[in-house]
């Protein structure tokens, strides 16, 4: 082969891996993540040491390549996801993360207030505004708002709870006119937007937004937790008793490594989470002996059914336990030997 006809070959060679590597498909491929303790990121002012561990799990996500696309047909699990699986109607990869981070902030909040609530702690809301989460494409909201955006008053009224703005705007109707100020890195802005119906649902009319509220949760004693850039709101059980172990004088974890998923809301319910069998893989790869996972009420095609298949599947000695509440999972612990 002549020098010529080899560089030829090479440079084909590496135009083909570039694009096999750069060129995105429209689907998210999602793997096994990691399985990290929860101790050097949540720290209660002057809490309790634990001899175990409490564990957050996680799963890998990005968008597939042709790599990751035919690994995924050939990895039993590595999932694939049509794109809009994944994000909202005429959400951007930038509405999606930053939609992704304000939840795992919610979550923050919710599991912190629940562990406060068990242990007889005292704390408090503080309210900084509402926020733009993401904006339906063609809808009236579309052209002038976007993800981020401060939302200040509503026809005048000042707005402190998104459940203010959801409620004002439910009870107008088609080609009703309201004015919104909002904010935009520091400086306030006002338009006019006409309600409009839905795309995909014609009988539903609004502006095209999905809104939160934004707030601090005030503690005594004070809680850090430091989840840098894991979006989402599945970990807020593991939040939640890991704070409430800090509160309280028992350790829970009794020098166990105790990994598990699981939404949480003010109730304390858990709820269940996406990429379960991948967690259970995380968390058996960490060394995890325990792995608490979203029951659903025994429902027929449970998170915690789903964990218990893969567990045996990939021939663990991790304990999987279900939990419908985080009353369900303290239990639990304090069964322990």
């Amino acid at each position: 082969m002549n020098k010529r006809r080899y560089i030829r070959i090479t440079i084909i060679v590496a135009l083909l891996l570039a694009f096999a590597t750069f060129f995105h498909l429209p689907y998210y491929v999602t793997m096994p993540g990691t399985a990290e303790p929860l101790r050097p990121l949540v720290e209660v002012q002057g809490g309790y040491k634990e001899k175990g561990q409490f564990m957050l799990t996680t799963v890998r996500m990005g968008q597939a390549n042709l790599f990751s696309f035919m690994l995924a047909h050939v990895s039993k699990y590595n999932e694939l996801y049509p794109m809009d699986e994944v994000r909202q109607e005429g959400e951007s990869d930038e509405e999606y993360t930053h939609r992704q981070l304000k939840m795992m902030e919610n979550s923050k909040e919710t599991a912190i207030a629940v562990a406060y609530k068990k242990a007889n702690k005292s704390f408090s809301y503080r309210n900084k505004g509402v926020y733009v989460l993401y904006v339906v494409d063609g809808m009236p909201a579309s052209n002038v708002l976007k993800s981020g955006d401060q939302l200040v008053a509503i026809d005048g009224q000042r707005l402190n709870d998104a459940d203010e703005f959801i409620q004002y705007v439910s009870g107008k109707k088609k080609g009703d006119r309201v004015q919104i100020t909002y904010k935009r890195s520091g400086k306030e802005k006002t338009a006019t937007l006409t309600l409009a119906p839905f795309p995909k649902e014609k009988h539903r009319v609004g502006l095209g937004l999905s809104v939160m509220t934004d707030r601090d949760i005030v503690t005594d004693p004070p809680v850090r937790i430091e989840s840098d850039q894991i979006g989402g709101p599945s970990a807020g059980l593991m939040f939640a008793l890991e704070v409430y172990n800090q509160l309280i004088r028992e350790d829970l974890t009794k020098g166990y490594r105790i990994a598990g998923t699981g939404t949480i809301n003010i109730d304390g319910e858990v709820g269940p989470i996406g990429g379960i069998s991948q967690k259970v893989i995380a968390a058996h790869k960490a060394g995890a002996d325990i792995f608490f996972a979203p029951n659903e009420r025994g429902a027929k095609h449970s998170n915690y059914k789903e964990a218990v298949k893969t567990a045996k599947d990939i021939g663990t000695n991790m304990k999987i336990v279900p939990v419908d509440t985080f009353d369900d999972a303290v239990q639990f612990l304090q069964k322990l030997s």
